[in-house]
């Protein structure tokens, strides 16, 4: 038995490794060279194709180019515009600050990665409840000077005034600026504007409690000094847009429509 198991090849055998290679299979091995390998490119490209094989799960195919995300979801949905009141409350009080400067200029800087509607909405809600309700003190104040017997009424008509002045000047006035910017072919942002003009009337707010003071050239003192503030704001953040002297007419006359509205808050709300 021994015998005739040693005179088998080797090779013949079950379970066993040939020992003796020939010289072909030996150059082959030598020569064969690993393909290259990585978590970027599986499988292997094999016999040298160009190929990258399977892409992993965290990367794009090739000629794939990634798109911002657009959040928009048309003009009625209430979701399309949760993006601009994605701000906290430290950016909101940063931008009420920069309003109080009339002569920064950055302004859209500032906001141009994550401009904002909560400013708007926000300081214009409560811009009317402070002309409404501080306009109604500041006329029973004059009326008791005058006449020790009158009595507080609240006037209604103040709230409906403050209401249509001030949402309209917020929405309009930016709207309209932003279409004689593109026919005169800037490339302005309409969120940028309504953002701008919305932080432009906070210095409205705390200056209505001034002219509560029953003093007439003191309310006059202070709703000037607030209406070329907030008119310089304005100016000074569009003058960044003009690029010519063309334009500067414009910068003038978003100015004075600032100034103008200080002016009606004043004859309006605080006779």
């Amino acid at each position: 038995m021994d015998e005739s198991y040693g005179n088998l090849p080797s090779s013949h055998l079950l379970g066993s490794v040939p020992a003796v290679l020939t010289e072909e299979k030996a150059k082959t091995i030598v020569n064969y060279e690993v393909p290259e390998a990585s978590m970027q490119t599986f499988p292997p490209n094999i016999n040298g194709g160009s190929g990258r094989g399977y892409q992993t799960l965290g990367s794009p195919p090739e000629g794939f180019e990634q798109q911002p995300p657009n959040n928009w979801k048309g003009v009625f949905s209430i979701s399309s515009y949760m993006q601009y009141f994605n701000v906290d409350t430290d950016i909101v009080v940063n931008r009420l600050m920069s309003s109080f400067y009339p002569i920064g200029g950055d302004f859209f800087s500032k906001i141009d990665a994550n401009p904002d509607l909560y400013g708007l909405v926000w300081v214009s809600t409560t811009l009317i409840f402070v002309l409404a309700s501080l306009g109604n003190l500041a006329t029973y104040l004059i009326q008791k000077r005058t006449d020790h017997k009158s009595s507080w009424s609240f006037d209604v008509g103040y709230v409906n005034v403050a209401v249509f002045s001030v949402y309209g000047y917020a929405i309009v006035v930016p709207l309209a600026f932003y279409f004689l910017f593109r026919y005169l072919e800037s490339n302005p942002k309409l969120i940028q504007f309504w953002c701008m003009w919305g932080y432009s009337l906070f210095i409205f707010v705390p200056s209505s409690f001034l002219l509560v003071v029953p003093i007439e050239a003191f309310r006059w003192i202070i709703i000037l000094v607030a209406g070329v503030d907030s008119g310089m704001f304005v100016a000074s953040n569009l003058k960044t847009l003009v690029e010519g002297n063309d334009l500067a007419i414009i910068v003038v006359a978003a100015f004075f429509l600032q100034l103008a509205l200080a002016i009606f808050f004043k004859v309006w709300f605080f006779q």
